[in-house]
């Protein structure tokens, strides 16, 4: 069973200029228009930021926001790349919902940015004798066939990985990798990007924290959950 997202407005299509104040993204509409677009993705885009590249643009809600556009993909080599990092977040619940993910059956109740210690993880889900806290993570870096996360050193997410090992002594734990594009086969961390997280995914997964890379397939309707992918590490 799958799960389904579909982008909250119709998007449109635009093509890819620069990016610039970190948060921004220029682009051009099809009319030939420049707009500007938010984009929460805070990370490289490594070799997704090419001129004229298609993106996918979403309308903001509020009429008052100073961006009325968001960056929600952009396309590469003909498939889009999903790089909205709230995406993982909203499909994990639509997921657990609609039972698509094996390791989350079982527990009946789900709540969202809970906090735990002096932290705070994206979900914590509850089961009749069992507790899963999960931390979610948006994947769009790849080399060849395999998808790999951080795509820029990530001292927060090193941080996680502390909290969630501390965690894992009383409880469940896992890590949520949605790997929003369709052209890879596996999931790695970037160890050449960032060594240390790497290190310390290894070592999280020997303490008990348990890995979920599921791919999914980004569309301008929205996004559809596929399948977990294995994990080389």
């Amino acid at each position: 069973m799958t799960a389904f997202l579909p982008h909250k407005s119709p998007c449109s299509v635009a093509y890819f200029q620069s990016r610039y104040k970190r948060f921004t993204v220029e682009a051009t509409n099809e009319q030939g228009e420049t707009v500007l677009a938010h984009t929460n993705n805070t990370g490289s885009m490594t070799g997704l930021l090419q001129k004229n590249a298609r993106a996918l643009l979403s309308p903001a809600n509020n009429p008052e926001r100073k961006l009325q556009w968001t960056l929600e993909a952009i396309e590469y080599d003909n498939n889009w790349v999903g790089i909205n990092t709230s995406t993982p977040n909203k499909l994990l619940k639509v997921a657990w919902e609609q039972k698509a993910i094996p390791e989350l059956l079982g527990y009946t109740e789900y709540k969202g940015e809970v906090k735990v210690g002096n932290s705070r993880l994206d979900a914590c889900l509850y089961g009749e004798d069992k507790t899963l806290w999960v931390e979610c993570k948006n994947v769009t870096l790849a080399v060849g066939r395999k998808s790999l996360f951080p795509d820029a050193v990530t001292e927060r997410g090193q941080k996680h990985l502390h909290e969630l090992m501390e965690l894992s002594k009383t409880t469940n734990v896992a890590l949520f990798f949605l790997i929003q594009r369709i052209d890879t086969d596996s999931f790695s961390p970037a160890e050449h990007i960032d060594k240390k997280y790497a290190t310390l995914l290894r070592q999280a997964v020997d303490c008990g924290v348990i890995l979920l890379p599921y791919q999914a397939l980004v569309t301008e309707e929205g996004i559809t959950l596929q399948h977990k992918l294995p994990v080389i590490l």
